[in-house]
């Protein structure tokens, strides 16, 4: 009878797989003993994965680059990461590495450019898209990277009224582009995103305030849904409408020349996730170059900005079992060594579920718990998986420790949890450790920041 963890796993799922893999009952990822990891680090444990940034960006311009040459495309395409998906300098480092533009959403933003632009990380010919509601310190911030250089700073005008706190005081030409206020999809609580401007009013805001500016030179059409790229009668409508918007727009704005879909490609969320990204990138550049052609218009430069496939599979949390309590006849908990609220915000927050799988024992036969947090609030808990409305690990035994792991979880948790700051019950962030490779292929480690100490958090609240 098959009733040990690895058999559940593998009979669950295509495992192993390039990803993950096990040796002596022990979980492998990406190559890396875990269990080496923890033994040297501890645990709770948030790990970065450097390498798969890079792989993931390679594959998207690949796709892209394949899509366009497959149906001779005469623009070209530029990949954007988000900076709100993770801050971190060996993110951002990384990222940069690779011929990449950045999108930034706040005045902060900036002047994390700066400091990246001083280190000779960022260079002054990449893009700069700036969206986000624009308060007059994020426009200054912007101005004053304009004036370092940066030419290729566009501002993504979000409402008809920030092109004035532009013009403002500030005499050098530049750039905007306009964001579109996409309709949600039905399930939505509204119809309509509250960011960009309305279809309708577009063309009239660009003929009154635009046009015939000399200062103001009109490059992007900015589209995005929250839902993300995915296929579905949904998604196809609203490119559809965003790029017949771009055509109208084109023939009377001869600047315009590209076009931003936006983000939403998306990371594997569970074990058996599935996606054609290849599809889906030859779909829209086939779809963007049709539509362009009947309109008799020149197809736009494509831009995407991809913040969580760029840094969410780079990302996991480790945590090991303290205990278990039985709360009635069918319930078991597993209390894990940290707080998923402190560590896992979105867990709670919007119930959001990633890959999830025991570190060691896998030989063990397995059994179904909830896994409960340190805190005491209710709402800290996980006892779901996305294909399943239950988990599952290796039983329990007295002599012996479990370890337990979150996977694809780089992007926004620790913005989300206040990193560094105060944590929800007190319940300290936890050592963060950074994993690379040499030229010979070889694995190592390297400690970013130790765990949250009760002194940090005291001097923060004025003791």
């Amino acid at each position: 009878m098959k009733n040990k963890y690895v058999d559940l796993i593998e009979q669950s799922f295509e495992f192993p797989n390039e990803e993950f893999s096990v040796e002596n009952e022990e979980l492998y990822w990406y190559g890396v003993p875990l269990m080496d990891v923890i033994k040297q680090y501890g645990t709770p444990l948030r790990i970065c994965y450097i390498p798969k940034i890079a792989q993931n960006i390679q594959k998207a311009k690949r796709f892209f680059n394949v899509a366009m040459a497959k149906v001779d495309y005469n623009g070209d395409y530029n990949y954007c990461y988000c900076t709100k998906s993770s801050h971190f300098s060996f993110v951002m480092e990384e990222v940069l590495r690779h011929d990449v533009n950045v999108e930034t959403s706040s005045a902060f933003d900036i002047n994390l450019l700066e400091a990246l632009y001083e280190t000779g990380h960022l260079k002054s010919d990449r893009f700069v898209i700036c969206n986000g509601f624009k308060r007059p310190q994020y426009v200054e911030n912007i101005k004053h990277l304009m004036d370092l250089g940066f030419d290729n700073v566009i501002p993504i005008l979000d409402n008809k009224f920030e092109l004035d706190y532009f013009l403002e005081d500030f005499k050098k030409k530049f750039k905007v582009g306009i964001r579109i206020a996409a309709e949600e999809e039905p399930k939505f609580d509204f119809y309509t995103s509250r960011l960009g401007i309305r279809y309708k009013d577009i063309i009239p805001y660009y003929r009154d305030n635009i046009k015939n500016n000399e200062q103001v030179e009109l490059k992007m059409l900015h589209f995005f849904i929250n839902t993300g790229i995915k296929d579905t009668s949904y998604y196809w409508n609203e490119l559809n409408k965003g790029v017949n918007l771009y055509c109208e727009l084109r023939k009377e704005c001869p600047e315009l020349d590209s076009l931003n879909i936006g983000g939403g490609f998306p990371i594997q969320a569970h074990l058996d996730f599935s996606y054609n990204y290849e599809y889906m990138a030859e779909e829209i550049v086939s779809q963007i170059k049709s539509t362009c052609a009947q309109a008799g218009v020149p197809e736009p430069h494509i831009f995407t900005e991809f913040g969580s496939y760029t840094v969410g599979e780079s990302g996991a949390m480790l945590y090991s079992i303290v205990n278990q309590k039985k709360q009635n006849d069918r319930e078991l908990w597993n209390m894990i060594d940290s707080s998923f609220i402190t560590t896992l915000p979105d867990t709670w927050a919007i119930n959001q579920r990633f890959p999830f799988l025991a570190i060691n024992n896998w030989n063990s036969e397995y059994e179904r718990v909830h896994l409960g947090g340190l805190t005491c609030d209710s709402e800290d808990y996980y006892n779901a998986e996305v294909h399943s409305n239950a988990i599952f690990l290796p039983k329990i035994q007295s002599d012996r420790e479990q370890y337990i792991g979150f996977f694809h979880m780089g992007a926004y948790q620790e913005s989300l949890s206040g990193y560094g700051g105060i944590q929800h019950c007190l319940i300290p962030a936890p050592k963060m450790v950074v994993i690379d490779v040499d030229e010979n292929g070889d694995y190592y480690t390297k400690l970013f920041a130790k765990e949250q100490s009760y002194k940090s958090m005291l001097k923060i609240l004025g003791y």
